[in-house]
């Protein structure tokens, strides 16, 4: 609507510009295969078969995790529908908590969680383009300097990260209709590339007998360490609900979106390891990172691995540009309730988007990616982001006792038993990271922590 067609307010002005409602459940679901799939599903079930050696576990832990991830899609729809506008978690942790815990999210998330995601992903991107062009890889290094006790180096591959991140702000800034456009394009050529490859694998004899086998003595141990890498590379699945304010129908379009993306992502990682475990030797798949190229080597030979890294470049870029796109939403509600800076909560009134939010978020993930420090910021916030999972998924039952005849035109499936299950498979991951990294973990509660004081200084500034 131009704003010549805007209906005046009581005072003879026009009503603030909001967000457009502009997608609809196909978009939903392509963002979130978009969110999720990025490179991880190419290298981490390596990591996995030097944990678990037994390749039908392994294929199980693929199931068993998306299940789960499938149980944080359910149970997050119920709270999109609830509050179907801009911020998703920010939102679901103010409504559920008060508006410091969901400052506490936001906060984070602009720092490190989400802008130092859009680094890594963007780097990833680089790194898998220089295996194509060489002078864009990580391995490249363009400038080394000293800064004071430290030496900073700028490779090819953060160059290119940083280029993806501003080529693909600059298109969701247009409005977010275009921005899908982008994105849908990038998930459907690479869901394309990534179907060639098992429609070729999958009708090629199997270089391996049927797996079989006993089952390790350790493998309880090892199953619950591959899990947890499982629950990482399913990550991502809940950036539609960031979203919801821009969700045409959301009532039934954002359950769609979230629920058929993720259970598509599910289908799509359990079909890949099924090749893997086809193809590989349990040792073979530990022996290499680059598991997916090493599969599309053994049955198609040198060419088949280039154009499965062609897929990996693809699929990189998809990632980042649906994180850019669904995060970008979390600081403009932020900055309206007067917890942020208050010129991200302008909405752009040609396109219709939260054009500052957006460059803002961007802006600071690529100084992240020229910094090179992303990777240090990330993990150590990676605990605090657990708990936020943990706390938004108990927000469900929290809001059915405090709010119990708010309208849900969606209510979660298996209510209370899947919450649950999803909120169990959070604490597994906060228990593991716990354990493996309590000094990150305890630094990262007292970065997020920050956010209290700042916190108090914007109540104060918009009192």
């Amino acid at each position: 609507m131009a704003a010549s067609e805007r209906v005046l307010d009581d005072r003879g002005s026009p009503p603030p510009v909001g967000l457009v409602r502009a997608l609809g459940a196909w978009d939903g679901a392509l963002i979130t295969i978009g969110a999720v799939v990025g490179t991880g599903i190419f290298l981490t079930t390596s990591d996995m078969a030097r944990v678990l050696p037994h390749p039908g576990l392994i294929v199980l832990v693929w199931l068993v995790g998306g299940l789960l991830t499938l149980a944080g899609a359910l149970t997050y729809a119920e709270l999109g529908v609830l509050f179907p506008r801009a911020g998703g978690i920010y939102d679901f942790l103010k409504e559920a908590y008060g508006p410091l815990w969901g400052f506490l999210y936001g906060w984070a998330s602009f720092f490190v969680i989400m802008s130092g995601g859009i680094a890594a992903l963007a780097v990833g991107f680089g790194e898998y383009l220089g295996s194509f062009f060489p002078l864009l890889s990580t391995g490249h290094v363009l400038l080394s300097a000293p800064i004071g006790p430290w030496r900073w180096t700028l490779s090819g591959g953060q160059v290119a990260g940083a280029g993806a991140i501003l080529i693909l702000t600059i298109v969701n800034q247009f409005g977010v209709k275009e921005g899908a456009w982008v994105q849908n394009g990038l998930t459907l050529l690479k869901l394309g590339g990534i179907a060639v490859f098992l429609v070729a694998a999958l009708t090629w004899p199997s270089p391996l007998p049927v797996a079989s086998g006993a089952v390790p003595p350790h493998a309880l141990t090892g199953f619950g360490v591959a899990m947890i890498a499982a629950l990482w590379t399913y990550d991502g699945w809940y950036g539609l609900t960031f979203s919801a304010g821009e969700m045409k129908d959301p009532g039934r379009n954002l359950p769609l979106g979230i629920i058929l993306g993720t259970a598509g992502v599910v289908s799509l990682y359990v079909l890949v390891n099924v090749v893997f475990v086809r193809t590989l030797s349990v040792a073979e798949m530990a022996s290499h990172p680059r598991i997916a190229e090493a599969v599309a080597a053994a049955l198609l030979g040198p060419m088949g691995a280039r154009l499965l890294s062609a897929v990996v470049v693809v699929s990189a870029l998809g990632c980042v540009s649906a994180t850019i796109l669904y995060s970008s939403r979390i600081y403009q509600p932020m900055a309206a309730d007067g917890v942020f800076f208050r010129s991200l909560a302008v909405i752009h009134p040609r396109y219709r988007t939260p054009v500052r939010s957006l460059w803002a978020q961007s802006l600071w993930a690529i100084v992240l990616t020229v910094s090179g420090t992303y990777d240090q910021l990330f993990t150590y916030v990676v605990f605090a982001a657990l708990l936020f999972h943990v706390a938004t998924g108990a927000a469900v039952f929290v809001l059915r006792h405090t709010r119990p005849d708010a309208p849900r035109p969606y209510r979660v499936w298996g209510y209370p038993v899947v919450p649950v299950l999803f909120i169990l498979a959070s604490l597994l991951l906060v228990g593991n990271t716990l354990l493996e990294r309590p000094r990150e973990s305890v630094l990262g509660l007292v970065l997020v922590a920050l956010g209290a004081p700042a916190y108090l200084y914007w109540r104060r500034r918009s009192a």
